[in-house]
């Protein structure tokens, strides 16, 4: 059986997560923040610290924790418009 909302529509968990949903976990408390970062953080990472002009924030050996703190740092910079780039 599948869950579905007062008007009768599917509830998908991954589009509505439940109230008090652990998807929001600080990536301190992740249970395997403390492996190496996977391919696809290190690909994403290493393009924004360039595009950020940050180059030291990429760095091979981080932890899954590591590189998603550094991920949210350079989105949030990059969204604010400090980007080290001059035109």
């Amino acid at each position: 059986m599948t869950a579905q909302s007062k008007d009768g529509d599917e509830i998908n968990p991954k589009i509505h997560p439940a109230p008090n949903s652990n998807t929001d976990k600080e990536p301190d408390d992740w249970v395997s923040g403390g492996d190496p970062m996977t391919g696809a953080q290190a690909s994403y990472l290493k393009t924004l610290s360039e595009e950020c002009d940050a180059p030291n924030s990429f760095e091979t050996r981080l932890t899954k924790a590591e590189a998603s703190k550094r991920i949210d740092a350079l989105k949030s910079k990059r969204s604010s418009g400090n980007t080290g780039n001059r035109q």
